[in-house]
């Protein structure tokens, strides 16, 4: 039950983390002052670094979306049998366990939403 309750903490952190270290990322090397000067070789050289980097991003992006989705998943299996599970229970409370069971899906679906903005960021942008 502790573990329960430490998971959000954790990822709320992590969240932020993630969210402060972006601005350290985006900030690169002027490229295009060495892009001018460098030469034939060095231009294929720089030709396959980017297509690296294009690969090395769409692993990144797919980790990232599977990794949300698939939490999503667990989280919300796991909310939808507690719900159950307290239906069964107490079948008076069941307008008041759906509520809230609609309000906790809608949340978990919000984190997967906000990873699937981050990833199209990353494909886009960096």
């Amino acid at each position: 039950m502790r573990f329960v309750k430490k998971v959000p903490v954790v990822l709320l952190i992590l969240m932020l983390t993630v969210a402060l270290a972006a601005p350290a990322y985006a900030a690169g090397s002027d490229q295009t002052a060495e892009t001018t000067q460098t030469t034939a070789a060095e231009n294929n050289t720089a030709s396959s670094d980017k297509s690296a980097s294009v690969g090395l991003k769409a692993i990144a992006v797919g980790i990232a979306i599977g990794l949300a989705a698939a939490g999503g998943a667990v989280g919300m299996g796991i909310v939808g049998g507690k719900a159950a599970d307290g239906i069964s229970r107490q079948p008076e409370m069941e307008g008041k366990i759906r509520t809230t069971l609609m309000l906790d899906l809608v949340f978990i679906e919000t984190a997967i939403i906000y990873a699937l903005l981050v990833v199209i960021l990353v494909i886009f942008v960096l």
